[in-house]
């Protein structure tokens, strides 16, 4: 016997299955290697259900095509074996999602077959899953508490209830549940900080406006992006101008360009604010931004987007980067364009620090400043 990923086949079999495995890992996009992918997914597909296992050790890792190609694959499989009333392997699914060193995704997946096998072996391990790394996992956790808190206020046990939901908004990362619970906590008469359990910032420094005719703003190299010394001086339309200081009470960290410059049009504004690590370590910049926009961290390109007024919603981008040990600066420059509709008015960004699950990081050192005057 041949083991793969721990789950073992014959060697003939496991050389087949190896070789189509290897096939759809390395399809790309724009179509690259889908004749020879759609013929290995009809191979895996006709494996037999001690193949899942198998199959989803084979997603750690992959690019969302070959991943998409290997869950279509465990999708047949199980649906042919529930067709023909077969049983699943409930005990490699279950030691393959209690595994956190294995992918998130296929993780989650492998509880979504064992739910659909026998919902009874899945409601005992939901409580499981409440500090999950895999969201979609940890979501699960937190629906089961929520059901637990309502029935708590039913029973007039509102402070077990209170309780029940402080561990629910620990833990969960979803805005809908996050919304419920805080709702929820709020009617129980208990306070509840949104902005500190996304993590948003909400202190920056503020310089503007700068042209953004024609849009061309986006492109062109302002004096910020040479220099974003909170002591330099720029030139614009407007003649010399400098940072001014500011801060948000927006409940979602909300930086509004429109407070101290008014609702302008054909414009360029540049946000500055420092973030403290108290490591160097891997995390999230997640943005929220309906207008054209750049970020820098130290100087360096981050990402951008040139394109406008497209709807907005919290973590709408997700941007990995690597904070260093100490002093981090965050540069954020938000383009407004020319259109007059009522709905383009916003000339704003809301922006996060976080980890892969959502789990926000909080800056060591937070800078006192306020709104600036209009």
């Amino acid at each position: 016997m041949v083991g793969l990923g721990n789950f073992e086949f014959g060697q003939s079999a496991a050389d087949e299955f190896a070789r189509s495995v290897s096939t759809l890992r390395n399809v790309g996009s724009e179509g690259e290697g889908n004749v020879a992918a759609s013929q290995a997914m009809e191979y895996l597909s006709n494996s037999g259900k001690e193949a899942i296992p198998a199959l989803l050790f084979e997603m750690n890792g992959a690019n969302p095509f070959a991943a998409n190609y290997l869950r279509g694959a465990v999708e047949v499989i199980f649906n042919k074996n529930l067709k023909e009333g077969g049983s699943l392997p409930l005990v490699a699914l279950g030691e393959f999602l209690l595994n956190k060193s294995h992918d998130t995704k296929p993780r989650a997946m492998a509880f979504d077959l064992i739910k659909r096998t026998d919902p009874s072996v899945a409601n005992r391990l939901i409580p499981g899953f409440l500090g999950d790394p895999s969201v979609d996992l940890r979501r699960e956790a937190i629906a089961m508490l929520l059901i637990k808190a309502s029935g708590l206020v039913k029973e007039n046990k509102k402070s077990a209830a209170v309780l029940m939901y402080r561990q629910a908004l620990d833990a969960a990362r979803d805005l809908d549940q996050i919304q419920t619970i805080s709702s929820e906590l709020r009617e129980l008469g208990r306070n509840v900080n949104l902005t500190k359990h996304f993590g948003f910032l909400t202190n920056w420094n503020l310089v503007g406006p700068f042209h953004n005719k024609g849009r061309a703003g986006f492109e062109e190299v302002f004096g910020p992006e040479k220099n974003f010394s909170l002591d330099a001086q720029y030139k614009s339309n407007n003649g010399n101008i400098t940072w001014k200081q500011y801060s948000t009470d927006d409940e979602y960290g909300m930086v509004d360009f429109n407070e101290p410059y008014g609702a302008l049009k054909e414009v360029t504004g540049y946000a500055r604010t420092t973030f403290i690590s108290s490591s160097d370590r891997p995390a999230e910049l997640r943005l929220g931004c309906k207008n054209a926009w750049k970020i820098w961290l130290n100087g360096e390109l981050v990402f951008g987007r040139d394109e406008y007024h497209r709807g907005m919603r919290i973590d709408q981008y997700k941007l990995p980067i690597q904070l260093n040990k100490g002093t981090n600066i965050i540069l954020v420059k938000a383009c407004q364009n020319e259109q007059k509709e009522e709905w383009t008015v916003q000339w704003q960004f809301q922006l996060r620090v976080c980890d892969s699950t959502g789990t926000a990081i909080h800056s060591y050192s937070k800078p006192v400043s306020k709104v600036a005057a209009k």
